[in-house]
């Protein structure tokens, strides 16, 4: 799948990844294998991400939001709060209603699991 692949040379994901959903979410809530202290993925043109397929639409966010989560509160050991990972998705105006309802039933089945 051409997402695992931009992920995979994006933030050069390691060479154990397993390229499924599963291997995505282990390599973004880890990142020990990478070198600096904080990464922003930008996913540009979100509301178009996988466009054929809105199960592995809903997937990819979901991984997304866990991952992002995860390094929501990560903390120092002098007590200042960093995030390590913040995702960004962009789209143009006029999709940004679709792309907020495509993220409310991403976070509302998220919760419900």
């Amino acid at each position: 799948m051409a997402v695992f692949q931009e992920f995979y040379e994006g933030l050069r994901l390691p060479d154990y990844f397993g390229w499924n959903w599963d291997a995505l979410s282990d390599c973004l809530r880890d990142l020990t294998w990478l070198p600096a202290d904080r990464y922003v993925p930008i996913v540009e043109a979100a509301n178009e991400a996988l466009a054929s397929d809105d199960s592995a639409r809903q997937l990819l966010f979901k991984t997304l939001r866990q991952a992002g989560r995860r390094w929501s509160y990560t903390q120092r050991p002098e007590g200042i709060e960093l995030s390590r990972l913040v995702v960004v998705l962009t789209c143009d105006g006029a999709s940004l209603p679709d792309l907020r309802a495509q993220l409310g039933s991403c976070s509302e089945e998220t919760a419900a699991s």
